[in-house]
This record gives C-alpha cells, sequence and structure tokens, in this order.
C-alpha cells in the first residue's frame, strides 16, 4: 500500500488572526447571538469542523457511501460517483509523475462539464491548490492570476487554448493539459464525444487557433494515469485547498487563501442548516452557476455531494433555450442561481410550464435578490427564493434565510441570520460596535474565514483588526431577530450578475487610450443584471466616441466588465488631493433614474 505524504506547502507569510474573542477591547454590543433564537429547530448553534481532516477525506467517504449513484449529468451523459473517483485519482497519479508536489498551485480553466471535478477532486488527490480561473478571462487578467498564484499546472479547455498561449510569457507554467467537451462522454471513444468534439473546433469554429508546444491531452493524461501509482496525500486543516481571486477596490486581484478547514466548516455549515429540507433520497439540483465560482463550489459541487447529489452541469447558462432543452425531461429538487438567471428563465414560457412539484430549494447567492423577481418566481413555482449573503473570504457562506418552506416568511430581502459557528458584528464610524438597528460595518469571524490573501499581508491586515473580526467592506443592520439586512457596500466594488467588477482595474484599462484624460467608473442600476459599469470619461481628443471607448475595453476586459454607458464630461468631480469622487457620480446617477 502506498504510504501518505505529508502536505508541506511553502505559503507566504501573514499576519496571524487572533481568535474570536481573544483581547478584544470593544464591549460587545447587545446583537451577540440573538439570532439563534431565530433558528430552526433541527439547527444546531454550532458544527463540529473536525469531522474531517481534509477535503479529499471528505470526498473519499463521499464516494465510498454512493459509489452507484450519478454525481453528474452533462450533455445528455452521466458520470457515477465511482467514475468519478477513478477518473480524479488517475489525474491525481499523472500530476504527481509530472512533478506537481504537496502545495504546489495548480490552475483550472473550465467551464461545467465532466473535466471541471473530475480536475478539481484530482488535484486536491495530488496535494495541490486548486487556482480557479474563469474561462472568459483576457489575456491580460489570466497572465496576473498564472503569475501571482506561481501555477506550474494548467488544465484548459481547448476554446480557450489560445489565450492561455498568450499569457504564458513571464509566467511560471512548463504544464498545460487541453481537453475538449466531448472527451469525457465515454472516455471520448464514443461516436457522440468524437461528433461533438468535430462540430464545435471544424464546423461552428469555436476553437481559436493556438500552439501550445508540449500540451498534453487530458485522455492522455488519464490513460497515463491509470497505469502509475497514486500516493495519497495527508492534508491537514490549515493546508491551503484553494486560491480563490477577488479584487476589492483597488482592483489588484488578490488570491484568498481558503484552507481546507475553510471549505469544510462552510460545507459543514450549509448542511447542516439544509438538513432538514433535504432528504436521504437522490437529490437532483440544477447548476448553471459556474462550478469556480465560490458559490457554487461550495454548494453544488460539495454540498450536494455530501448528501450523494445528483448535478445537473450547465455550461453555457445565458443560453436560456439550451438549458430548457438540458432539462425538459429533468426534475430537479434544487437550483441555485444569481437574480438575473432567475429572472431569464422566467422570462422562458417553457420553464414557466413546467411542473414544480419536486421542487425543495431554490437558492440565491452572488447578487441581492430583487423583489419583484422573488415574487414573480414563487407565483410561477409555489416556492420561494432562499436568499444568503456571502463573499469569496468566507468560502463563502456567512449569512442564510431559513429554508422551511412551509414558515418561510414572504421576500424582505433579508439575507438571513449567521451561520452556525458564526459571530457577526456591525462596526460604526467610530470604532464602536452597533446594536440592534445601528447600521455599521458587517464583520465576520467564524472557522470557514480565510487565511488571508496570498502573498499580499499588507492586504491581509487591512481587512482583519486586531481582534480576529473580518471586515466585508459591507454597510449592514440587525434586527431584534437577528435577522440581516444590507444598506450599501463600503466598497467601490460593482456587481454585475453576481460577478465583481472594480472600478480601478475598469479605470486602468480605459486610462490606457491614448484619447482618454480621466476616467471614473461606477455602478448603475439595471434590472437585468442588477448593476452594469458606466463610465465617465474627460477626453484628450474630442473626436473620441464612446464606441470607441467601449471596443477598446472589450480589447482587455472580459464581457461583464465592459462599460454599457460611456458619459463624456469636461471634468470629474475630486476631492482637494486630486482624488475622483466616485459615490458622488453614483448619487448623481441615482437621482438621475429616480427622476427619470
Amino acid at each position: 500500500m502506498n504510504q501518505p505524504i505529508s502536505t508541506a506547502p511553502t505559503v507566504p507569510t501573514v499576519p496571524t488572526v487572533p481568535t474570536a474573542g481573544a483581547g478584544s477591547t470593544r464591549p460587545a454590543p447587545n446583537t451577540d447571538g440573538i439570532w439563534y433564537a431565530s433558528y430552526p429547530a433541527d439547527v444546531p448553534r454550532e458544527i463540529d469542523v473536525n469531522q474531517y481532516a481534509s477535503i479529499v477525506q471528505f470526498f473519499d467517504e463521499c464516494i465510498e457511501q454512493f459509489r452507484e449513484r450519478v454525481a453528474y449529468v452533462s450533455v445528455g451523459e452521466e458520470m457515477t460517483y465511482g467514475e468519478l473517483a477513478r477518473k480524479a485519482t488517475a489525474l491525481a497519479a499523472y500530476l504527481q509523475s509530472i512533478g506537481v508536489k504537496p502545495g504546489d498551485c495548480v490552475a483550472i480553466m473550465l467551464p461545467n462539464t465532466f473535466q471541471y471535478p473530475v480536475s478539481l477532486f484530482g488535484v486536491l488527490k495530488a496535494g495541490g491548490i486548486v487556482v480557479n480561473v474563469n474561462p472568459l478571462y483576457t489575456v491580460r487578467e489570466l497572465a496576473h492570476q498564472l503569475k501571482d498564484s506561481g501555477a506550474q499546472t494548467i488544465i484548459v479547455f481547448e476554446n480557450f487554448a489560445k489565450t492561455v498561449q498568450d499569457a504564458l510569457p513571464g509566467t511560471q507554467v512548463r504544464n498545460v493539459i487541453v481537453t475538449a467537451l466531448g472527451d469525457l462522454l465515454a472516455d471520448g471513444l464514443n461516436l457522440k464525444g468524437r461528433l461533438i468534439n468535430f462540430v464545435l473546433k471544424r464546423v461552428k469554429k469555436m476553437v481559436p487557433e493556438y500552439r501550445l508546444p508540449g500540451a498534453v491531452r487530458l485522455l492522455d493524461a488519464l490513460a497515463l494515469g491509470y497505469s502509475r501509482p497514486h500516493t495519497p496525500v495527508q492534508a491537514s486543516h490549515d493546508d491551503i485547498a484553494f486560491l480563490q481571486y477577488t479584487g476589492g477596490t483597488t482592483g489588484v486581484a488578490k488570491g484568498a487563501m481558503l484552507t481546507h478547514r475553510n471549505i469544510i466548516a462552510n460545507l459543514l455549515q450549509a448542511k447542516a442548516w439544509s438538513a432538514g429540507q433535504l432528504t436521504g433520497e437522490v437529490e437532483t439540483v440544477l447548476t448553471p452557476l459556474p462550478l469556480y465560482h465560490i458559490y457554487s463550489l461550495t454548494v453544488n459541487a460539495l454540498i450536494f455531494m455530501g448528501l450523494g447529489g445528483r448535478n445537473i452541469l450547465i455550461a453555457n447558462p445565458r443560453d436560456t433555450a439550451r438549458v430548457m432543452k438540458i432539462i425538459r425531461h429533468e426534475r430537479f429538487t434544487g437550483i441555485t442561481a444569481v437574480n438575473t438567471l432567475y429572472n431569464a428563465f422566467l422570462d422562458n414560457e417553457e420553464f414557466r410550464k413546467r411542473d414544480f412539484s419536486g421542487l425543495k430549494l431554490a437558492m440565491a447567492g452572488g447578487m441581492a435578490t430583487q423583489k419583484a423577481v422573488a415574487e414573480r418566481f414563487k407565483a410561477v413555482t409555489g416556492k420561494p427564493i432562499i436568499e444568503g449573503y456571502g463573499l469569496t473570504e468566507c468560502s463563502p457562506i456567512v449569512a442564510m434565510n431559513p429554508v422551511d418552506l412551509s414558515n418561510l416568511h414572504d421576500f424582505e430581502g433579508s439575507i438571513g441570520v449567521p451561520a452556525p459557528s458564526t459571530q457577526v458584528r456591525f462596526r460604526k464610524d467610530d470604532g464602536s460596535w452597533a446594536n440592534i438597528g445601528e447600521p455599521g460595518e458587517l464583520c465576520v469571524k467564524g472557522p470557514q474565514v480565510m487565511k488571508g490573501y496570498w502573498n499580499r499581508p499588507d492586504e491581509t491586515a487591512k481587512v482583519f483588526d486586531e481582534d480576529g473580526w473580518l471586515a466585508t467592506g459591507d454597510i449592514g443592520v440587525m434586527d431584534a431577530r437577528g435577522f440581516i439586512r444590507l444598506i450599501d457596500r463600503k466598497k467601490d466594488m460593482i456587481l454585475v450578475s453576481g460577478f465583481n467588477v472594480y472600478p480601478n482595474e475598469v479605470e486602468d484599462v480605459i486610462a490606457m487610450h491614448p484619447d482618454v484624460r480621466e476616467v471614473a467608473a461606477i455602478g448603475v442600476p439595471d434590472p437585468a443584471h442588477g448593476e452594469h459599469v458606466k463610465v465617465f470619461v474627460v477626453r484628450r481628443d474630442p473626436s473620441l466616441t464612446a464606441e470607441a471607448v467601449i471596443q477598446f475595453s472589450r480589447k482587455h476586459l472580459t464581457g461583464y466588465k465592459v462599460p454599457k454607458e460611456v458619459e463624456f464630461r469636461e471634468s470629474l468631480p475630486q476631492t482637494n488631493v486630486g482624488k475622483i469622487l466616485r459615490r458622488e457620480l453614483r448619487d448623481e446617477e441615482l437621482r438621475k433614474q429616480t427622476r427619470g
């Protein structure tokens, strides 16, 4: 039998985060713990994070329990838990054979297909750190993430291989594994898989020409992995499992170090919260949100795995007609989505006519759910949307609404109450803690809170105080029942369809245009996407057009970050030291919309 090898990754030094209650100099507010009275009767106040030593142990136990069940559905094909384990272990063996060591970063640039969970658990079983990458990233965005993480290996869908090719210079990447949509359909040997790959590449021309000398096909990597031994890795709670990149107001994407303990804690918190609603029968969850997003990763990939759930993977949720075709003959008991997806589905006649009698749980996160959408969803399905709140730095769940559908109050816009083993307080501008009904910056403690930012101890120190409270940048208030309502964002972050857009990043790109003198970016309300990006530009050349600004942006920014509106100004509001006042522009825009 292979002996386990221990993980001992070299990670950046970060400030020590004190434990809950350590050395606090501020008096506790009268909000502490009041939310427990609002907990459903079967939900515990605390979870035992020591239940699993690592995500790999959790994965192995789920495989042992649910081996014969279907784990994932993609392109009309099914993959069992047993087959998932076989492929993930083969990939782990291959990664170890090419030199991936415990603590090494491996980038995964894949949409929702069989390849994602195989790669996810393959990297973890090899002892690596998963660096999730949005497949739609531009060359600039990908290059930054690869350089910052130090990843030496990347697994990529061939549709995006050209981006990898162009981003490689200056990175440490030496191993590239390429895959195509049909590859894992019966190991890619069946006619359907080969036909899908041919159509996408040769007929629909969806695979740009690329040149990656030395790249290995995933199927070849698995074939080699099957013939090589896998050495089990004994990970600890403090070992990093994921680098989930997030931005903040600086616009510089930072890797939140999420440990095995962080992720285990969050999946156990959510599982405890929903256990009374979901059962031992096979739960089928619709997964339109990308698994590389922390919300879908924790809820869909991990929590439903703990239930032996069946995951229907949607690679392109924006193609609503295609989604309806995929689920036409499916009955799902759960769905996770953001406001914009729910809205798009509700606009589809086929969706509105579905039988929702089997639906148990509809969850929303990533962005605020609009009341009109929530009410419309309940009118169509007879079920409410359960909204929660989280952030990447918290793996992500911080607060949740009750999931007992029979007793749930009407949609109120609340993000719920703190999860088990989670403490929440609100810090006022003067540094004191807010009491019931008083607004303040939402601060969090709990086992799901990140270790810190990768290679950025200075940024880590900015978000943790001396007592270990993580400042979220969101302004909220707690009522007498312990329910939280968000009021505003302290940060200037823009939220487009659940994805963070950081004004500095947009501004830095547009400022590169030779005809732009000054630029400011803000988020404005958008009925379809929650918010969209609007930029205010002071021109250097009077002939510069809005279309030229947008076209320039498209070359350097992912689609959801590209401005939808451009307004030209003679000058921008500034402080006495020259800092552009985005809030003033945002308030002005809101007043215009209110008058309109």
